[in-house]
């Protein structure tokens, strides 16, 4: 037969001692269960607070105050820095972009060639002019190639009559299902 095995409550738990002891007798329900006491000496080894040494902070970068200075840490002043790109800018990219999409990638059977993409600064062309030329070099949308569409993640709702509920055939009930 098999023996139950318990923890026994007196080993790491502190029991009460004279009139207190006879107390707990005469009240307590259950007496197996403990008073819920650890006993220091067993429970935590070492103690807290019996190191001899002090503890002490680790000197960093940020408990220097000569290269942590307030205006660094302080949070409420982190705005956000402005990005500025002109039109000319703009433009310069825009037609960089187009030239760098009409130079294929050499194939595997290919070598590949040493001239890349030519590096000339251009003068400044208005973003129109720039607008116009890539649209005019190829159409970003036709009739056999139309814009992405957003995806939907629910198939549309499309109702269905469902089978009536039961009820009485010579009655009033003006309720239809549907599915």
């Amino acid at each position: 037969m098999a023996t139950r095995k318990f923890a026994d409550h007196t080993l790491y738990h502190l029991s009460p001692k004279g009139f207190w002891k006879k107390f707990r007798d005469a009240v307590v329900v259950n007496p197996e269960i403990s008073s819920g006491l650890p006993i220091p000496t067993v429970n935590r080894y070492p103690p807290p607070g019996s190191r001899p040494e002090k503890y002490a902070t680790p000197a960093t970068k940020a408990s220097d105050p000569a290269q942590n200075p307030y205006w660094k840490r302080d949070v409420r002043r982190a705005y956000p820095q402005r990005s500025v790109v002109t039109q000319a800018e703009l433009s310069t990219l825009l037609l960089d972009h187009a030239k760098a999409e009409a130079i294929a990638a050499p194939g595997e059977g290919q070598k590949a060639e040493t001239s890349s993409v030519p590096a000339e600064q251009q003068s400044s062309v208005d973003l129109t002019q720039a607008i116009a030329t890539i649209t005019s070099a190829r159409k970003a949308y036709s009739e056999n190639k139309l814009p992405p569409t957003p995806a939907i993640a629910y198939k549309k709702w499309r109702p269905q009559r469902a089978e009536d509920a039961p009820h009485d055939p010579t009655g009033y009930f003006p309720m239809l299902l549907f599915k």
